[in-house]
């Protein structure tokens, strides 16, 4: 199977946002709106098989020296082929360019993460991460998601 991973564009909302929000449904993910995606489109990559957007995720800076992976996740009928690791690949490779240290991820699927080199710590080693979306967040004070690091520097 040819999967391509390349960077978002404009064209790739709507794709976008149902795959998104098919995640954000089952309480596993922050939902997206279109407005947003539109306004974010840059910090984007997919996997796309045959011309359809089969995975997707992004990088967002937390700080000077932190990136996170966030709104990563693959269509069901594409789960276990390997595009959750060439997305991560890819948005790492981005983190690389972009000369960021660390990156981090807040996720339930930790096995995954530790599977491509991240580690797992607790969640207040990320104060950029609590500040900017976990004080807003409804999980706030019951946040089930495990923290991931991995550093690039090393």
């Amino acid at each position: 199977m040819e999967v391509v991973c390349r960077k978002a564009t404009e064209d790739d909302v709507e794709a976008l946002y149902e795959l998104i929000n098919q995640y954000a449904e089952r309480g596993i993910m922050l939902p997206r709106s279109r407005e947003t995606l539109r306004e974010q489109v840059e910090h984007f990559v997919v996997a796309e098989h045959e011309g359809t957007v089969i995975g997707c995720g992004s990088l967002c800076q937390l700080g000077s020296d932190l990136v996170e992976i966030r709104s990563l996740g693959v269509s069901e009928n594409y789960k276990g082929r390997g595009i959750g690791k060439l997305l991560v690949s890819r948005l790492l490779e981005e983190a690389r360019s972009r000369r960021f240290p660390k990156v981090m991820a807040l996720t339930y699927e930790a096995a995954f993460f530790e599977s491509v080199g991240f580690s797992i710590v607790p969640k207040h080693v990320f104060p950029e991460k609590v500040w900017r979306d976990c004080v807003s967040c409804h999980k706030q004070y019951c946040c089930d998601e495990i923290a991931v690091i991995k550093r690039l520097d090393t």
